[in-house]
């Protein structure tokens, strides 16, 4: 499963990079990722997906990292064999879930 998950991140990644600009602004973002996981700032994505795939049983879809209300926050959607669909925001510099929301 996380090398499915890894392509998916990257292929988003990717597909996000191509929709909004240059190819140096991806790299900027990863950059910025990079610095702020070694600084202990954010949580490495590959501890938060393990956490989640334990408590959330399903397959991870989507993983963006993005600012909400002043913090860095993972945003991680996962589908369920039931054919529920989850987001869940964590925050990350801590791994606690602040949101699950289901459709």
């Amino acid at each position: 499963m996380s090398k499915k998950v890894a392509a998916l991140v990257v292929a988003g990644s990717v597909g996000l990079a191509m929709m909004a600009g240059p190819a140096d602004a991806s790299r900027s973002d990863h950059e910025r990722a990079r610095r702020a996981v070694e600084a202990g700032e954010i949580m490495p994505l590959r501890s938060l997906l393990d956490t989640v795939e334990n408590d959330y049983p399903g397959q991870v879809v989507e993983v963006e990292l993005e600012h909400e209300d002043g913090q860095l926050v993972y945003e991680i959607k996962v589908l369920q064999a039931s054919g529920q669909r989850l987001k869940l925001v964590l925050d990350a510099r801590t791994g606690e879930v602040l949101k699950v929301k289901s459709k």
